[in-house]
């Protein structure tokens, strides 16, 4: 399991694909916003400044909200559903996840346990930096997931992780 801390970052432009999306269908949400931010960047010249991410701007309950993207130097110009996006700055709490994804939520869960114990209150949006290229490496047990999630402002409470 991973160690949890609480860290100060900065706004992160990025090229991303937004999608709202069954429970079940979140992988091909992933695919394909994926290949349509790749095929943007390549097509106007844009490189990512780091590795890829998925923003959740709220808890999934039957559906998800997520939105797929990358890092990118400067703004990308809107392209099909491509568009530019910031990722928060300030304070965040950050764990890292390693496995498959499919245990993502139990990292989840001991992060929101862990804040929980430390008095700090977590917003309603987090993301995901996937750091291993399940392309690059095939066995899933070596996969590492950065999860960050912010704290929440003053008037802002997150549900409880289930």
């Amino acid at each position: 399991m991973s160690t949890f801390k609480v860290q100060t970052i900065e706004p992160r432009t990025a090229a991303v694909v937004r999608a709202e999306v069954p429970m079940n269908e979140v992988r091909s949400a992933f695919d394909s916003g994926f290949g349509e931010v790749f095929g943007t960047l390549q097509a106007q010249g844009l490189t990512m400044t780091g590795a890829p991410f998925g923003f959740y701007p709220r808890m999934p309950t039957e559906t998800v909200e997520v939105v797929v993207g990358v890092p990118v130097a400067a703004p990308v110009a809107p392209q099909g559903s491509v568009e530019s996006f910031e990722l928060p700055g300030g304070e965040v709490v950050t764990g890292l996840h390693t496995g498959p994804y499919e245990g993502l939520a139990a990292t989840y869960q001991a992060l929101s346990d862990w804040a929980a114990t430390q008095g700090i209150a977590l917003g309603t949006a987090m993301w995901e930096v996937y750091l291993t290229d399940p392309g690059s490496q095939p066995d899933p047990s070596l996969w590492q997931t950065e999860i960050f999630w912010p704290k929440a402002p003053r008037q802002e409470r997150a549900p409880t992780v289930n």
